[in-house]
């Protein structure tokens, strides 16, 4: 069983092989990240088309007499202040990804921290209180000058209170840090908690349970 180190401790953080010995599988991962940067689009925008823009009722001239083009509508695409053709419309962005395979790609983006030594553990007991002085000691410890993802449970409220102000550290619960959040991040700290739930997301998929 591989392990990680946990920052201001001489412990180590064990890692299950169930979870972070797979290999590396970029397509599964491209798929995911796609799929989750897709769902947090909105898709609300949109524009007129020449039946919802206001007026136009009128034909601007008659049909034949006048030496000009025919024209029926001044609400016309081609017409200044006319609908637009073509144009956006509120819509999803979302698609569907396996439940098999979200579960293949975040163990793969797991595992890859894992084999690259981008992964370490943070002990609770070490923030009684909120410091971010002494998050940002662990991490000039550790030597990280790169972008940073922690992962934490939901109530570890003082881990992640001392490292969500320090420049280029993002802090996510367990819950919601997806594949992208992790393969975007140069290195990941995670809680016994955080990496409980992660754990547990990947475990599902034996209990028939959704992740």
């Amino acid at each position: 069983m591989a392990d990680a180190p946990i920052l201001g401790a001489t412990t180590k953080l064990k890692l299950d092989d169930a979870v972070f010995g797979a290999g590396l599988n970029k397509s599964l991962i491209h798929e995911s990240v796609r799929a989750e940067l897709n769902a947090r689009r909105r898709g609300t925008a949109a524009t007129k088309t020449r039946g919802l823009v206001s007026g136009g009722g009128a034909k601007p001239w008659r049909q034949k007499g006048t030496g000009r083009a025919r024209a029926g509508s001044s609400r016309s695409p081609i017409w200044t202040g006319g609908g637009v053709t073509f144009g956006p419309q509120p819509r999803s962005y979302t698609f569907k990804v396996n439940r098999k395979e979200r579960r293949a790609a975040l163990r793969s983006a797991l595992s890859l921290h894992a084999d690259r030594g981008s992964l370490a553990g943070v002990d609770p007991a070490s923030f009684s209180t909120p410091s971010t002085k002494q998050a940002a000691k662990m991490l000039k410890d550790w030597g990280s000058d790169s972008s940073v993802l922690v992962v934490v449970g939901a109530d570890e409220a003082n881990i992640a209170l001392s490292f969500r102000n320090i420049d280029r550290v993002n802090v996510l619960a367990a819950s919601e840090a997806g594949v992208a959040d992790i393969v975007n991040a140069a290195r990941l700290i995670v809680s016994q908690v955080g990496l409980d739930e992660l754990s547990g997301r990947l475990s599902a998929e034996r209990t028939g349970e959704a992740a």
